[in-house]
This record gives structure tokens, sequence and C-alpha cells, in this order.
């Protein structure tokens, strides 16, 4: 679309230049590059502004960066398509971690997981909508790209109106700034008006002392206090586990990988992965407060290894059996499926519910850094790992998503219908049988020396 220099393979294909591969690999992962960056300042801008005057100040960044690509015609339209995927992203990196950490503070207990889904639900929805306004014969033209681009701006301006109406975070307004009435005030307006918000009151006060006794948790506190080693772990690995399952490199490349397959209307069948995408997030969503968070993620990281080496066998005989390339369809849509249904939305919101109060936005800003910067390395390596591994790219996801369901499986623990006080006891009380173990060995070693 901006860049059209081609050069003949041997076979006589129109092959991209090198720099055409380069170009488009880096405008895909400057927006990773943007979030990584950003996502370190989602706990300070969080404590700072408040959750929702943080989240409005932060969509300024979505309607700058899609003026710049909205307005790329009018200068070096690469250049500046590149800078507007840059800002955007500064955005996403913001937004990714205050909407999961206001949804998550403002969610009853029994739903906190079904509503912190809908924050995926969001992200998949959008993802379908601009795929099927990208079509040609809809935005997607030579003529149309820049009003295309320029569109992704109006989501963020939609959300500011309607943030007006919505509550401030209780739990940030009774901890960090102590103000009961005002919370119990926005608690009303959340559950209902007759809502006896005592309760939400008694957790809140717990957490508070709690947080209290450790005050806030810095970055690097984080990593050095071995109370936090445990959640931050789980923390981390859930997040890499998202990213390099493999999830990027076909929403990234689905419709060449289609073409690949044999797909005579590979367009069609990357909308498809969206609309499947958005539908079985809908299915997490009423999923995750029935099985559970550790079910569902180990559910669905083993069903796309399983995907994975289909895929694998797929690409790999596609042109010496026939029925490959649907068997390969078939495999992407179940690994999009398997994605969805737990690897997807979970790592977002179960951070929040490993942290109190204290460490909780420097969790979440560690995490979404985590996240941010191993998008960037897939969106900018998966296309030279595909060309370098052919048909057998996948066989290399396959094999980590075996190790972050072996992870998943020992570590995890389960955070359904838990209050925050509940979760941290179990990690006090697995480092407390840990500890205990080791002093056993100990012990054992000593005596039969």
């Amino acid at each position: 679309m901006l860049l059209c220099y081609v050069s003949a393979n041997e076979t006589g294909e129109i092959a991209p230049h090198p720099s055409v591969i380069m170009y488009w690999s880096l405008s895909v992962s400057v927006f990773s590059l943007g979030g990584l960056v950003s996502s370190f300042f989602v706990g300070w801008i969080a404590d700072k502004l408040g959750r929702i005057k943080a989240m409005m100040v932060v969509n300024t960044l979505a309607v700058i960066g899609a003026l710049l690509m909205g307005l790329a015609p009018l200068g070096q339209a690469h250049a500046l398509v590149i800078a507007g995927r840059l800002i955007t992203g500064l955005y996403c990196g913001l937004s990714s971690g205050l909407v999961p950490m206001y949804v998550g503070e403002i969610s009853p207990t029994a739903l906190r997981g079904a509503l912190g889904t809908l924050h995926q639900l969001g992200i998949v929805t959008g993802i379908l909508i601009s795929q099927i306004v990208g079509l040609d014969f809809i935005l997607g033209s030579k003529d149309l790209w820049p009003v295309l681009l320029g569109l992704s701006g109006v989501p963020a301006v939609i959300q500011t109106i309607c943030l007006f109406f919505c509550p401030e975070s209780p739990r940030y307004i009774y901890i960090k700034l102590g103000r009961e009435e005002v919370a119990k005030r926005n608690l009303r307006k959340l559950r209902g008006g007759d809502y006896d918000p005592s309760k939400d009151i008694e957790e809140m006060k717990r957490e508070k002392e709690e947080a209290a006794s450790e005050k806030k948790v810095s970055i690097i506190q984080l990593f050095k206090s071995p109370n936090y080693r445990q959640p931050l772990l789980v923390s981390l690995v859930l997040h890499i586990s998202q990213q390099f399952s493999g999830i990027n490199g076909i929403f990234y490349y689905s419709t060449s990988i289609f073409t690949k397959s044999g797909i005579s209307q590979p367009v069609y069948a990357t909308i498809g992965v969206g609309a499947v995408n958005t539908v079985f997030t809908i299915v997490s969503v009423f999923l995750v407060e029935r099985a559970g968070r550790r079910s569902l993620y180990l559910i669905g990281l083993a069903g796309m290894c399983i995907c994975a080496v289909i895929m694998t066998i797929a690409l790999a005989l596609l042109h010496e059996r026939a029925g490959m390339s649907y068997l390969c369809m078939v495999a992407i849509f179940l690994f999009v499926i398997f994605f969805e249904v737990g690897p997807g939305p979970i790592p977002w919101f179960i951070v929040a519910e490993l942290f109190s109060q204290g460490p909780r936005p420097a969790a979440m800003a560690v995490s979404g850094f985590c996240n941010w910067t191993c998008n960037f390395i897939i969106g900018m390596c998966f296309q030279y790992i595909a060309e370098a591994c052919g048909p057998y790219v996948f066989i290399i996801f396959a094999v980590l998503l075996f190790g972050f369901t072996i992870f998943t499986y020992f570590k995890v623990p389960e955070t359904k219908g838990k209050s925050f006080e509940e979760i941290a006891a179990e990690f006090r009380k697995k480092k407390l049988k840990g500890l205990k173990a080791t002093e056993m060995e100990y012990l054992g070693s000593s005596t039969d020396a």
C-alpha cells in the first residue's frame, strides 16, 4: 500500500523487496514498541490521576496517532504511518493496563473474571470491525485507506464521553484517598441504589491495613521482595505464554498463511478468524466463572499445542496430499478458539487478582511491559522466522506451548471466587510449604551425613 518495490525470484514469481519486508515488519512491530515503553507508566498515572481521569488523558494519544495516520498522504506516508502506529501503541500500552485495573477494582468477586474478559471482548470486536471495514470495496482501497486508519481514533473519543458517566474506582477512593463516604456512594452507583456496601468496605479496610504496612511498592521492590516472587513469576509467564503461543503470528500474517494454504479468498478466511475470535471470547465470558481461570488456561494451552502440531503437518504436506489446505484452515480456527477460551483474556485481569492494592500498579506495569516486549519480538521477527523455517515454523510454538502447559499445571493457582486476601494467603501457604520442604531436605542430608 505504501511501498511497492518488488523483485522476481527464481521461479518468476513476484517477491517483495527486502526493504518492503523490513518496513512492513517495522510498521507492525512499532505498535508494540510504543506499548512496551508506555506500560511502565501505568501504575504512576493510575495513582496520580485516578483510574477514570487517567483513561481520559491517555485517550488523547489515540486521537493524535489516528490523525498522523489519517493525514499520511500529505507527507512521507510510510514515516507518518509508522509514527502514528508508535503513538497509538503508547496509548494501547497505557490503556491495556488501566482498563483491566479499573474493571478488576469495581467488579464483584463473583463476576470479576467474567467482567475482566469483557476487556478482551472489546479488543477482538475491534479487530473484527477493522477487518471488515478494511475490505477493498469498503475502506481498504488505494484512495480510502487514510480514512480507515484515521477512524482508529473514534473509539477513544466515544470512550472519553462515556467515562464522564462512570464512577471512580471505590477501591482507589477508599484505599488511596481515604474517602469512605465517596467510596460507599460509588459502590451504590455500581451495584444499585439499595446495595449495602459494608462488606466491600470491610474487605477494603483489611486491604488498606495491609497496604499501609507494606506501603506503595515500586517496581524494584516488587522484584526484591520474596513475598511477591511467586505471584510475579506466575504473572510474567502467563503474559509470555499469551504472546509466544503464536497467536499474533496468525493475526498479523493470517492472509499470507491462507494464501500459502491454497485458499482462493484468503481475506475472507482472515475475517472468519476474526469472527470466531469474537464469538469464543463471548463464550469465555460465561465460562470463566464456571470452569475457573486455571482450568480454562490449561485447556487453552494444551489445545493450541495440538493445533500447532496439526498446522505444521498440514503445511509440510500441503503440495503432496489433497485436503491439507482444509486441515490447515480447521487447525487455525481451532487454534484461535482455544486461545480465546483462556490464554487470550485471562492474563490481563488475573494480575489484578494476584496482587493487593500496594503492589498492584507496579505488577500491572511489569506484566504489561513483558507482554508488549514479547508482542514486539513476534511482530518484528515472525516473518523472518517463517521465511527461515518454512512450514515448520509452528513446531517452535508447539514446544513452547507444551512448556507453558506444564508450568500452568504446577504453578498457577485458581483465583475464581476468591478475595484478594485469600489469593495472597494461598501464595503464602505455597511459599511456607516450599520452605518446609527445603528444611526437611536439609535435615535429611544432615542426618545422612
